[in-house]
C-alpha cells in the first residue's frame, strides 16, 4: 500500500482489481470498494490508510465507530490478501484499542458484521481492548518480566480516604515533622489550641489525602518517579514545597502497595511498558501486530500513549520503541516529541475529539497529547477531519457551532492576571466546525428534521417551574405512540437527578412514559454495600443499627413488604426470636423476621467463602448483579487469604465500601439500556458522552455549575487562596507540557481555574451535541446555591453562554407569558 496521504479512487479502484484477480475470496477487491463507497469523505479518509501515522479529528455525530469500525475491517481483508496464500502463518493481527468495556463491545460487533456480512471473511485477525485490558493481556503473557503475578496480587481503585492514603498520609508526617509544622501554622496562626487540633484534623483527613491521591494519578501515569517530582520541587519557590510534599506521599503510598502486593490501573500500564523495554518481548508482541487503532485518543494519558506508539511500531526495528526505564529509571512523556521518521515506522490510526475531552480535571487525560498528535500528522499531511455529522438537525448543529466559537472569543478576550495560559492551551475547543452531510448521504434520516423549534430556550422562575415546563414537553413529545421516541435529561450532578426522579415520577407514571435514573438505578455499587450491611447483621444480629440496615437492603430488593424497621429494629431478639408471652407478629413482620433467620442460618452452615454467594442469591441479583457479586467475593476471598473471618471479610468489605471505587460487572450493552424508545432517561452529562437521543433536556444551566466556581473550602483556607493538589497538578502538567519554567503558586492556581473552565464548557458541547431532533434549555431565574438542599432557592446568573445563545436565536426563546395564556 502507498504511503502517501491517501490513496486516490481510480489507484484505489486498480489495486482491488488486483486483489480480486488473485483473492481466495471472489470479489474481494470489489466489496472492499464498496464499503468504502458507502461512508463519508472523513470515513473515507479512514478506511484508505495503508500504513504510518494517522490522526482523524472527527467532530460529534460523525461517524467515528462506523468509520473506524469499517477501516479495520478493510485493513484486516488486506492484511489477509496479503498472508491467505503464501504465509499464512506470519499473519499478523490488527489491535483496537477504545476508552470503555462497552465501547469495546460495540465495536468489535460492527467490525465482525463487517467481515462477515460485507466481506464473507473469517471474523478473525483482530483485538479489540480498553487501555488497561491490553496492559493486562502484555504484562500477563510475559510476567517474569512485568513483575505482575496475577494469582498474588490485588488490583484496587482508591479514593483518598483509601486505608493506604490515610497510612500514606500518617507515615509523611511522622518523618517531616518540620515541613508538617509548617503547614500546620499556615497563614495567622496564634497558637490558639482549639485552632491547631482543627487544622491538625483538616490536614491529615482532607488536604493531604486530597493532595496524594491527585498527585499520585497525575504522576503514575506519566512514569514521575518521586525523585523526579523532588526535582521539580527544587525549581519552585512556595513556602510549602507542594511537590516535595506529593513526592514523600506518593513514595509512603508506593511502599505500602508493594508491601501488601497491591496495585492499582497505572500499575497495569507500568507492567506493560517493563515488558516492552526487553529487546526480546518488545519484538514478540510488535511481531504479532501489523496495526493498532485508537478510539477516543483525546482521552489517553502519557503512558497510554506511549504504550500504543511502542506497539505499534514495526518489530523489525531494533530501536523501534525501546523507551526509558520504568523502575528507578525515568519516563517523561511530553506532547513536543516528533513522530518516528521513516527509520521507525509507525502504523498507527488515532481518531478522537480534542472539543469532547471531559475527563482531564479528575484523571490523567490532557487532550493536549491528541491536539498535538493532530499538528505532526497535519505537518506530515497525515491529518484527516470528519466534520460532517449526520446526527443532529441543522439549528442544533448551528447552536453547537456558535457556543464554541463564543466561548473561544471570550476565553481570548481574558488574560491569566495579564498572562495568557500558553500553547494551544489558550482556548477550550479547537477551531472545528461541525457540517451537515452532503445530499446522497449513506446514513439514513440524516441531519433529521427538526421538532418544533429544533431548540428551545426558557427562563423559568425557579426550579419548580422548571420541572413543570419540562413535564409538559415530555407529555407533549411521548404523544399518540412514545416507543417511536427516545428521550433523555441530562444534568451536571447525580443530586440533580435524584431531584428530578421524585419530581418527575407521577408525571410519567400517570402517562405511562418509562422514568430511568441512570444514577439510582443503572449503578452496581450498590451490590458490596448490600452485601456488607446483611454479612454486618449475620456478625452481629443483636445490634439495632445492623439489623435495620439489612432490613432496608431487603426492602430496597422488594423481598419484603415496607413496614416500620425502626419498630422491628428496636428489640432486634425479640423480632428475630418471640417468646410464647410476645404479641402475635402481623405477617408482614413474620415474613421479615423469617428471611432474617434464614440468614443466620446460612452463616453457621456455610463456609465462610461462600456467604457472598449465598447473599446474592438471597437478594433476587439479575445476571450483572451476580457477576459483581462473584467478583467481590474474589476480591475479598483473596485479600483475607491465610487469616480467613469473619472479622477479615467485614473489614476488607468496609474498605471497598467506603474508600474505593468498586468496578462492576456489565453483561448488556449500556448504550442500548440508556437509549431505549419510550424511555425517559436521566444521566449526567459526563455519562451520556457516546449517547443519543431524539430529544436532550438541559435544564438547570446555571454558572455556579458550568462553568462553576473554584473555590477554596472554608476548612482549609488557613494555608492560602488555593489548594495544594490543584497547584500540585498544573505544576506537574506545565513540566510535562515543557514548559519553560514550572509555574508559581498563584499561576498554577489559575492554569488550574483555566483548566476547570474550558472543561466545564467542552462539557456543555457534548451534552448538546447528544441531541438529533430537539435540544430543550433553561435556565431558571431561582435555584439552590448548593443541590444538596434543593429547598434553598436564591436567584442564580444562568451558565454565561445562554444569553449569548438567546441572542444568537431569537426565534428560538420560549415566551412563558404566552404560554401561561
Amino acid at each position: 500500500m502507498s504511503d502517501s496521504k491517501f490513496t486516490t479512487p481510480v489507484a484505489q479502484e486498480s489495486l482491488h482489481s488486483e486483489l480480486s484477480e488473485r483473492s481466495p475470496v471472489p470479489n474481494l477487491g470489489e466489496k472492499i470498494l464498496a464499503i468504502r463507497n458507502s461512508l463519508r469523505p472523513g470515513q473515507q479518509q479512514m478506511a484508505d490508510w495503508g500504513s504510518g501515522p494517522l490522526a482523524i479529528s472527527a467532530v460529534p455525530g460523525a461517524g467515528k465507530s462506523t468509520g473506524m469500525a469499517a477501516a479495520a475491517a478493510i485493513a484486516i481483508a488486506r492484511q489477509y490478501e496479503r498472508y491467505a496464500q503464501s504465509r499464512p502463518s506470519s499473519r499478523r493481527h490488527l489491535v483496537v484499542v477504545t476508552f470503555t468495556r462497552s465501547a469495546a463491545a460495540n465495536i468489535k460487533a460492527k467490525i465482525r458484521k463487517f467481515l462477515r456480512d460485507d466481506l464473507s471473511l473469517p471474523q478473525t485477525g483482530f483485538f479489540v481492548y480498553t487501555l488497561h485490558g491490553l496492559a493486562l493481556n502484555i504484562a500477563s503473557r510475559h510476567s517474569d518480566l512485568s513483575g505482575l503475578q496475577l494469582e498474588n496480587v490485588t488490583l484496587i481503585t482508591p479514593t483518598q480516604s483509601h486505608r493506604f492514603i490515610r497510612t500514606a498520609v500518617e507515615q509523611w508526617i511522622v518523618n517531616n515533622p518540620g515541613i508538617y509544622l509548617r503547614l500546620l501554622e499556615g497563614h495567622q496562626f496564634d497558637g490558639e489550641e482549639t485552632e491547631r487540633l482543627r487544622r491538625q484534623s483538616v490536614l491529615r483527613t482532607e488536604v493531604l489525602p486530597e493532595l496524594a491521591n491527585t498527585v499520585i494519578h497525575e504522576a503514575k501515569s506519566s512514569g514521575i518517579s518521586p525523585e523526579k517530582l523532588r526535582e521539580w520541587s527544587r525549581q519552585t519557590t512556595d513556602e510549602y514545597t507542594i511537590l516535595s510534599v506529593a513526592a514523600g506521599l506518593y513514595e509512603q503510598y508506593q511502599n505500602l502497595m508493594r508491601s501488601r502486593d497491591f496495585i492499582d490501573y497505572d500499575d497495569m500500564i507500568l507492567a506493560a511498558l517493563r515488558v516492552l523495554e526487553n529487546d526480546s518481548a518488545r519484538r514478540i508482541e510488535q511481531n504479532q501486530v501489523f496495526a493498532v487503532f485508537e478510539d477516543e485518543a483525546q482521552d489517553s494519558s502519557p503512558l497510554q500513549t506511549q504504550l500504543l506508539e511502542i506497539l505499534a511500531r514495526d518489530g523489525g526495528d531494533e530501536a523501534g520503541g525501546r523507551g526509558q526505564g520504568v523502575g528507578g529509571r525515568e519516563r517523561i512523556i511530553t506532547p513536543h516529541s516528533p513522530l518516528p521518521t521513516p527509520h521507525s515506522p509507525l502504523n498507527l490510526v488515532r481518531v478522537g475529539d480534542p472539543n469532547q475531552a471531559i475527563n482531564s480535571t479528575f484523571t490523567p487525560a490532557d487532550p493536549i497529547y491528541f491536539r498535538h498528535f493532530c499538528e505532526e500528522c497535519d505537518r506530515i499531511e497525515r491529518l484527516a477531519t470528519m466534520d460532517q455529522a449526520g446526527r443532529s438537525t441543522r439549528i442544533i448543529i448551528e447552536a453547537a457551532n456558535f457556543a464554541l466559537k463564543w466561548i473561544n472569543n471570550q476565553s481570548l478576550a481574558k488574560t491569566n492576571n495579564g498572562q495568557q495560559i500558553p500553547d494551544n492551551r489558550q482556548v477550550p475547543f479547537r477551531l472545528q466546525t461541525i457540517r451537515p452531510v452532503e445530499t446522497g448521504d449513506p446514513q439514513k434520516n440524516a441531519n433529521p428534521a427538526p421538532i418544533g423549534r429544533g431548540l428551545e430556550l426558557y427562563t423559568p422562575r425557579d426550579i419548580h417551574h422548571t420541572v413543570e415546563l419540562l413535564s409538559q414537553r415530555v407529555i407533549e413529545l411521548f404523544g399518540e405512540d412514545p416507543t417511536q421516541n427516545s428521550a433523555a435529561i441530562l444534568v451536571r450532578e447525580n443530586r440533580q437527578g435524584r431531584w428530578l426522579s421524585e419530581a418527575l415520577a407521577p408525571v410519567c407514571k400517570e402517562h405511562n412514559i418509562t422514568l430511568y435514573d441512570v444514577g439510582e438505578r443503572d449503578r452496581r455499587s450498590h451490590v458490596p454495600q448490600e452485601i456488607l450491611a446483611l454479612l454486618q447483621f449475620c456478625d452481629r444480629p443483636h445490634s439495632p443499627d445492623y439489623l435495620k440496615a439489612a432490613l432496608e437492603a431487603l426492602v430496597q430488593r422488594q423481598l419484603i413488604p415496607t413496614q416500620d424497621l425502626n419498630a422491628l429494629a428496636s428489640l432486634p431478639e425479640e423480632f428475630l426470636y418471640p417468646g410464647p408471652l410476645a404479641a402475635p407478629q402481623a405477617e408482614t413482620v413474620q415474613k421479615a423476621a423469617r428471611l432474617c433467620r434464614n440468614l443466620l442460618r446460612a452463616r453457621l452452615e456455610l463456609p465462610l467463602y461462600q456467604l457472598i454467594s449465598f447473599l446474592a442469591l438471597t437478594l433476587n441479583y439479575d445476571q450483572a448483579e451476580l457477576a459483581t457479586a462473584d467478583k467481590l467475593a474474589e476480591r475479598v476471598n483473596q485479600q483475607i487469604a491465610g487469616n480467613s473471618s469473619m472479622g477479615g471479610m467485614l473489614s476488607a468489605l468496609s474498605e471497598i465500601v467506603s474508600s474505593e471505587r468498586f468496578e462492576p460487572v456489565e453483561t448488556e450493552d449500556s448504550e442500548e439500556r440508556y437509549t431505549r424508545r419510550g424511555q425517559l432517561t436521566i444521566i449526567t452529562m459526563h455519562k451520556a458522552k457516546g449517547l443519543d437521543w431524539d430529544y436532550v433536556f438541559l435544564p438547570f444551566l446555571h454558572e455556579n455549575l458550568i462553568p462553576g466556581r473554584f473555590w477554596v473550602p472554608p476548612q482549609s483556607q488557613f494555608l492560602g487562596d488555593f489548594t495544594l493538589s490543584e497547584v500540585a497538578r498544573a505544576q506537574i502538567r506545565a513540566a510535562l507540557h515543557g514548559e519553560s519554567t514550572i509555574p508559581d503558586v498563584t499561576q498554577a492556581w489559575e492554569q488550574a481555574k483555566h483548566l476547570k473552565i474550558s472543561e466545564e464548557y467542552r462539557l456543555l458541547y457534548v451534552a448538546m451535541t447528544r441531541a438529533k431532533r430537539l435540544v430543550w434549555m433553561s435556565a431558571a431565574q431561582n435555584a439552590p446555591f448548593t443541590w444538596s438542599k434543593p429547598d434553598n432557592l436564591q436567584e442564580q446568573a444562568p451558565c454565561p453562554v445562554f444569553p449569548a445563545l438567546k441572542r444568537q436565536f431569537p426565534e428560538c426563546v420560549v415566551n412563558l407569558a404566552v404560554m401561561a395564556k
